[in-house]
């Protein structure tokens, strides 16, 4: 099976490591930027381009892997070649292909990629549309070759996975940022946090998070709160405080 990777940032660098791992050729790779295109080309034994009109025609799928807000111009600019075609994106909708393509999904791998770190793809979850039941057994069948948590989901679904995903690890990223930022004002290091943040992780394969939370918020304890809020910068105080809020009203039942 070869395949053709448009895109070579984060997400790319490790759908191709793996794929070429699972016996599937990568036999080109895009970025408008050429030195990013060669570097991961190099890697997986792949030709490297940085245009559009040079992609090559003759692999049996193509992996759009590019931002949100370029998928649909990768789509106008390239041909239909009657390949299959896929996206990688968690919120862009299958119907961009729609009437572009005769054969076109969606392969949206839901984790954190880094181009410096080797992603091991066996539990991460990888969502899957098709145009049709046999494209989507061609995608599913693609994906089980990496994972072994493959799922069905609509680009609705894919959605709301993805304000999921930003929720669990974006945003929650941000605030471990934040808890450096206080750490260091105090001369302490980040590290110190991270078996405090194993143990929160590791709890929720034992409990849903709503009943794994603690913390002054949700015991309602306002003189710790206070005291805390007044310790902080003004950017910092106001999301303590909204984060403190949800979690009273999330738990104001119990």
């Amino acid at each position: 099976m070869k395949a053709v990777l448009i895109g070579a940032g984060n997400v790319a660098t490790n759908l191709a490591r793996a794929l070429n791992d699972v016996g599937v050729a990568v036999v080109q790779v895009y970025s408008h930027t050429i030195a990013h295109a060669r570097e991961l080309a190099d890697a997986v034994g792949a030709a490297a381009t940085d245009s559009l009109a040079e992609i090559a025609s003759g692999a049996d799928i193509y992996i759009i892997s590019v931002k949100d807000d370029a998928v649909a111009s990768v789509v106008e600019m390239v041909p239909d070649n009657g390949s299959l075609w896929v996206h990688t994106s968690g919120s862009v909708p299958m119907t961009v292909f729609e009437g572009k393509r005769s054969r076109y999904g969606v392969f949206y791998p839901m984790q954190s990629f880094s181009r410096q770190i080797k992603t091991a793809f066996d539990e991460v979850p990888f969502f899957v549309e098709g145009d049709s039941e046999a494209t989507a057994v061609a995608i599913d069948e693609l994906a089980g070759r990496l994972s072994r948590r493959v799922f069905r989901a609509t680009s609705e679904q894919r959605k709301l996975l993805h304000i999921a995903a930003v929720f669990s690890c974006n945003f929650a990223n941000h605030l471990w940022t934040l808890a450096s930022d206080v750490l260091h004002d105090a001369g302490l290091p980040f590290d110190v946090m991270l078996p405090l943040i194993s143990t929160t992780v590791d709890k929720l394969r034992l409990l849903s998070p709503a009943e794994s939370q603690t913390g002054p918020a949700v015991r309602r304890d306002a003189n710790v709160m206070q005291s805390h809020l007044a310790m902080l910068d003004a950017d910092k105080a106001r999301i303590y405080e909204m984060l403190s809020n949800s979690i009273m009203k999330r738990h104001e039942q119990n």
